[in-house]
């Protein structure tokens, strides 16, 4: 654990040493979510990670993680999505006439268009109607819409997405104001508008105008967290919980001289801070000037303070305006500036009252300005003068996940929701590989190479598993083989290393390296695949069983390394079984119940087998007579749960019958050959099929491999195949049908005589005896050039009209 490297933000440049406050213990703050709306990709990027790198800390390093999350669950943007929706409820019952209607929609449409799309009223005076926004605005934005950026240099980013989006709004504004469906398709230009007429009209004393938003999308956002296996935060904290707190807080960096009250507010004082010693900006220094992101950390609704005394000092509290909730101060009725939500009650955390933690986390886009002015406050705060105070020693700041270049954001109105992208695109372990294939740190764009190369590497894994399960079940003909390993096939301590175990040492070793190495996923990621690709070699190999071992060793590790990773939600630590685990719990099993099905297939192939004319013989009656039910009594008394081992005794009896029905089809007669085969397929493609099982057919008279593979994935395959065969058979279909018609034309025409075939050419007045045109038309002569090209098509049909009536006769 020492020689742990982390990236680390506020040292920028390679990872450096992780080097805990308290030996085995990592305090950690992570930013959580502004709850006003569903989450989407980008917060999955963020969240998903997070919980990697925190896994790994708790189970492949062994660390004791105290893990705080706050919520933001009062803001700007909360402030105004509440409020706006609640003035939209209110509008909503107003009786409106279908006059009215369409005045109100123009109205809101056009200072929509004054707010967000000025060049549309550039150059006309004249009120934009909505017969002319087209025009307008493809005039004005045409560039941007047909790919290009506003300064027509580069490529297209976060303004160009941005603009497009109003565009969007304003589209939908359109067609909603002509189709008289204005509160159900313009709401995007209708929520600012009302805002600006009526904000002030709310009592907004009643906090549940806002808590009742924030509170359902917390709920949505922690059922996406538990979709995704995102492991929940050890303390949750939500900023309207620690109000006073936060307060109290403003109130000591006011009396230590760091900030300052001006008109209500109170803002932190940059110069002050300085002067004292201390550094502002240390994440990211380049862009403490920049007046953007100043304006994007202070919010939309502080635009409107005044009284700084510096550019870029920051508000710690706000003087609540009309319209905004407030809770009393030594100021006034207010509320908390952005950056004071961290770490709403400081006790929380393990150090000090809260004065120093290991790691802090969040998005990329949050270090400046919201980290940095959290790192100066809380600096502030806690430090002494002339003394330094290290409130953070680890900055981990998540690559943002981008869209055609702009990062994914619902502000921008670019985004997919998680449930969404869970219902229709990912699964959460699908999602989570894509991540993986990343490091931590960096952004990605989600590509179909990328989504393709994920896929590939669940894929192996999955066939993986399977395969040494279904060879270790085969090896040792026991269910035991999946829980205890093959019998009598263990390694001995003295064992040398060499061959695939010194192959998984190693893959070992470089794991360890990797995660090390600033949880280095990706290459985790290509030290499993490179480990299955030298075992499924050997997997490849007959007479493999000396393998075994190694093979179980490398799939017992892999499993582990998955776990730890996240990829097996139904998994929990140690992580020390074979595979996938199993969603159902032995406490849910009743074994009777859960062997059913395999018990079905196999009573339905015994009595279809007895049921053929087979040939006699000692092999086939043992089979015919055979009965599971000794074993499966005898595991179930051995406690065995899993339902998957308590039907292979079924299974292996099916298997084996099916695999001396198929020895035995040569020396059937036709009929019972024909039989056999097709129970045979049954049983393959449906039987076990539809109950996640495959049979794995091998050569060289090999018994048949069970693997248990998910039914969906085994119906979907057969389902593919099958329309497969459709579509080829069909193809076959049409092609015979197009050589049958072609060869009916071909004889059809062959069927003229060539004295005949130019008689109704009316090109041509006159012949020979022949049937060769002499005269044209106007009763020219037919000239040598051409009566040679005649004569070549004469001969030709001369020569098939023999042919049709040497095959069909005539004359």
């Amino acid at each position: 654990m020492d020689s742990i490297k982390v990236h680390n933000s506020l040292r920028p440049g390679p990872p450096v040493p992780f080097t805990p406050i308290e030996k085995g213990k990592v305090s950690w703050y992570a930013c959580g979510p502004t709850v006003y709306d569903h989450s989407h990709l980008g917060h999955a990027r963020n969240y998903v990670s997070t919980d990697i790198i925190r896994r790994i800390l708790l189970h492949y390093f062994g660390f004791d993680v105290k893990f705080v999350m706050n919520f933001t669950d009062i803001d700007d943007k909360i402030i105004l999505r509440a409020r706006r929706q609640r003035l939209l409820e209110v509008e909503k019952a107003k009786q409106y006439t279908e006059v009215e209607l369409a005045e109100l929609g123009t109205t809101a449409f056009r200072a929509y268009a004054k707010n967000n799309l000025p060049k549309l009223l550039e150059g006309d005076d004249s009120p934009l109607g909505l017969d002319e926004y087209i025009r307008r605005r493809d005039t004005a934005y045409g560039q941007v819409l047909a790919g290009g950026t506003l300064t027509g240099e580069g490529k297209p980013g976060d303004d160009e997405a941005k603009l497009k989006m109003h565009i969007s709004n304003m589209n939908y504004a359109v067609d909603a104001i002509r189709n008289n469906q204005l509160f159900s398709g313009a709401e995007e230009i209708l929520l600012p508008y009302f805002d600006s007429l009526y904000k002030e009209s709310l009592d907004t004393s009643d906090q549940t105008i806002f808590t009742s938003l924030t509170q359902l999308m917390e709920n949505e956002f922690t059922k996406d967290m538990d979709a995704l296996n995102v492991l929940r935060p050890d303390v949750v904290t939500r900023v309207t919980e620690y109000v006073p707190q936060i307060a109290s807080f403003v109130e000591r960096v006011v009396d230590k001289g760091f900030a300052y009250e001006a008109e209500g507010s109170v803002y932190f004082d940059i110069a002050a801070f300085e002067k004292a010693g201390n550094i502002y900006a240390r994440l990211r220094p380049e862009s403490r000037n920049d007046k953007v992101l100043q304006e994007e950390g202070e919010g939309s609704l502080g635009k409107s303070l005044g009284g700084k005394r510096g550019p870029s000092d920051f508000a710690l509290w706000k003087k609540s305006k009309p319209g905004e909730p407030y809770w009393p101060s030594a100021w006034g009725n207010g509320r908390p500036g952005w950056h004071m939500y961290v770490i709403c009650d400081p006790s929380l955390l393990r150090y000090g009252n809260g004065s120093r933690m290991d790691l802090h986390s969040g998005g990329i886009d949050l270090a400046f300005p919201h980290h940095d002015n959290e790192l100066a406050q809380s600096e502030a705060y806690f430090c002494e003068h002339g003394h330094e105070h290290t409130w953070v020693n680890n900055f981990l700041h998540m690559g943002h996940l981008s869209i055609s270049g702009s990062k994914m954001s619902k502000s921008l109105k670019n985004f997919q929701t998680i449930k969404d992208a869970l219902a229709t695109t990912y699964t959460a372990r699908s999602m989570r590989i894509v991540f993986l294939h990343g490091r931590w740190n960096d952004g990605v764009e989600i590509t179909p190479s990328m989504r393709t190369q994920a896929d590939t590497w669940e894929t192996t894994v999955n066939n993986f598993f399977t395969n040494v399960k279904s060879l270790l079940v085969e090896a040792n003909d026991t269910t035991a083989a999946i829980t205890n390993g093959a019998k009598g096939l263990t390694i001995t301590e003295n064992e040398p290393v060499e061959g695939l175990l010194a192959d998984l040492e190693q893959a070992k070793k470089d794991v360890d390296a990797a995660l090390s190495n600033s949880f280095d996923t990706p290459q985790v990621i290509r030290v499993i695949a490179d480990i299955i690709r030298k075992a499924n070699i050997r997997i490849g190999t007959p007479n493999n069983i000396s393998e075994l071992p190694a093979l179980e060793s490398i799939a017992r590790w892999v499993t582990k390394i998955v776990g730890i990773l996240g990829l097996d939600a139904n998994a929990t630590p140690p992580y020390e079984g074979l595979g996938w685990a199993s969603a159902i719990t032995s406490a849910d099993i009743d074994p009777t119940t859960a062997v059913k099905p395999y018990q079905a297939v196999y009573n339905s192939v015994l009595a279809d087998a007895k049921a053929l004319d087979l040939p006699t013989s000692e092999t086939l009656s043992n089979l015919l007579s055979q009965s599971p039910e000794s074993e499966f009594g005898s595991l179930v008394e051995a406690g065995v749960r899993d339902p998957e081992q308590l039907g292979l005794p079924y299974l292996r009896a099916t298997s084996k019958l099916r695999d001396e029905l198929r020895r035995i089809v040569p020396s059937s007669s036709p009929e019972t050959k024909k039989a056999i085969l097709s129970l045979s397929d049954r049983i393959r493609d449906f039987d076990l099929t539809n109950i996640g099982v495959y049979l794995d057919d091998r050569p060289d008279g090999q018994p048949s491999l069970i693997k248990f593979i998910p039914a969906a994935e085994l119906i979907a395959a057969r389902d593919d195949k099958a329309a497969k065969d459709a579509e080829k058979a069909k193809a076959k279909e049409e092609a015979r049908l197009a050589r049958e018609k072609a060869e009916a034309e071909k004889w059809e025409k062959a069927k003229v005589a060539p004295q005949e075939m130019f008689k109704n050419d009316e090109r041509y007045s006159e012949w020979d005896v022949e049937g060769m045109p002499t005269k044209l038309k106007d009763g020219s002569e037919v000239s040598k050039g051409q009566l040679k090209k005649l004569k070549k098509e004469w001969d030709r049909q001369n020569k098939v009209h023999g042919e049709y009536l040497t095959k069909f006769g005539g004359s």
